[in-house]
């Protein structure tokens, strides 16, 4: 499944991706040249990553609709719904359980689905080793850089 024409016509999913790319690009640079300019004595400040970014952006739009006429970008495996499943099901199930159970098992049960939907590891695995690291990070997050992450029992437990 190549995504181009049967007439050998442009890759359509290319030329998709690249007008999204090209939307979210004017969007940033838009956005961005509506910031105040309060404190702007120098050349580098608040708006020039969101500029630099919005110019990688039309980079890599401009990118796409020359590889999609050049044919070249390789042709793409067919979708496959389970995996796909997993991985959006373990992101609703974080978002869905990160207030009540907390950063690290929420996290966890993510990491799980997602290497499920990989095709990595028993989930009787996976889930104890997502919730570890999970821990980690929130050591890293939380007592490093200062940031607040949901605590749920299990932080509160450790911590």
């Amino acid at each position: 499944m190549s995504g181009t024409s049967e007439r050998g016509g442009p890759d359509v999913a290319a030329l998709v991706i690249a007008g999204l790319l090209g939307v979210l690009a004017a969007v940033i640079f838009w956005k961005t040249s509506q910031m105040p300019a309060a404190g702007q004595q120098t050349r580098v400040g608040p708006t020039t990553a969101p500029y630099v970014i919005a110019g990688f952006l039309a980079l890599l739009a401009v990118g796409h609709v020359v590889a999609a006429f050049r044919h070249g970008l390789p042709p793409r495996e067919a979708d496959r719904a389970g995996p796909m499943l997993w991985i959006i099901g373990g992101l609703v199930l974080q978002m869905l359980l990160l207030k009540p159970v907390g950063f690290s098992i929420a996290t966890g049960l993510l990491f799980a689905c997602c290497a499920r939907g990989f095709g990595r590891g028993p989930l009787w695995m996976t889930v104890p080793l997502g919730i570890v690291l999970s821990i980690g990070i929130y050591l890293i997050f939380g007592g490093l850089l200062n940031l607040s992450l949901p605590a749920g029992p299990l932080e509160r437990l450790i911590f």
